[in-house]
């Protein structure tokens, strides 16, 4: 944590970025804080924890709060877990991101808007702009959600292609409050490399594997060692059956290999230094069946 006083006119606050599963939160905060702190993947519910994002810049720090997407089905524990780290993060922010696809205005994205918070600003984010050609039918959708809640301003984005964060940014500054730095100005998450390094490979499980693995798959790493630039990582993988192990492994080994590959460049490219990573996969049936195991693989 920082004690140096900042410079005059200096802003500092949280930021929660809420919204259904799948429109480009994840991808919204990496793009504003310049990192990779929080993984993506076209499969629902990649983000299951509350992970910050730092960015600091000569007048102001900005600490993003990237929030699982909001469950509207599937009423298991840790559906339940997963919509109580959102609501929860929504009542100790200073501004609240609502993020919605272009175009998209469904049951799911109206929820997430009956929880909004009405005593501190809302920005709409309306991402993936890029996708639309027609600016004119941008501009009527914004009016057709902006009808429904008092949203304090309203940006169309593109997280991917990083259109408009200036600007969005610029509008999230207008509401944070006065104050000194909460975080070291080279700070970009105030998780830990162990929490990382697991959400680095899950989410290389998530992009090779797809559709074909249930979404209660997990990883878990069991020993994490740093000697000077190195860092050695051991990570296991839980899976429900013995057929999703089989699956993760492939043939000859091959897709777990290419995980593990893909994984330890990402860790590198982060961590900033070498890697050793070996992964393994076990069966571990019922890991999120009830909220006290949640908890115990690090669930809030």
């Amino acid at each position: 944590m920082s004690a140096e006083p900042a410079a005059a006119g200096f802003r500092c606050g949280y930021i929660a970025i809420v919204g259904r599963p799948n429109v480009g939160k994840s991808t919204l905060m990496n793009k504003l804080i310049g990192a990779k702190v929080s993984i993506t993947s076209r499969k629902a519910q990649t983000t299951r924890h509350r992970i910050t994002g730092i960015q600091t810049r000569a007048d102001a720090q900005y600490v993003y709060i990237d929030t699982p997407g909001f469950q509207t089905r599937h009423g298991n524990a840790l559906n339940k877990t997963l919509n109580r780290t959102v609501t929860t993060t929504l009542t100790g922010v200073d501004v609240v991101l609502m993020v919605m696809e272009a175009g998209h205005f469904g049951e799911a994205d109206q929820k997430v808007l009956a929880l909004l918070p009405t005593n501190v600003p809302v920005i709409l984010v309306i991402n993936k702009a890029d996708h639309v050609k027609d600016k004119a039918s941008l501009m009527n959708f914004a009016q057709q959600v902006a009808a429904q809640f008092n949203f304090a301003a309203i940006v169309p984005v593109s997280a991917k292609q990083g259109f408009q964060l200036d600007r969005l940014e610029g509008e999230i500054r207008q509401h944070l409050p006065a104050g000194e730095r909460i975080f070291d100005e080279d700070d970009i998450t105030d998780r830990s490399e162990k929490f990382l390094a697991a959400e680095i490979v899950r989410e290389k499980v998530f992009r090779f594997v797809g559709d074909e693995l249930p979404y209660t798959s997990t990883v878990v790493i069991e020993q994490f060692e740093q000697e000077g630039n190195l860092r050695r990582v051991f990570a296991a993988i839980l899976v429900g059956r013995d057929a999703h192990k089989a699956m993760l492994i492939g043939q000859k080994g091959a897709r777990l290999k290419e995980i593990s590959t893909q994984a330890r460049l990402d860790m590198e490219k982060l961590f900033g230094g070498k890697v050793y990573l070996e992964i393994w996969v076990k069966v571990k049936s019922g890991w999120a069946d009830n909220e006290a195991s949640l908890r115990a693989y690090g669930y809030e």
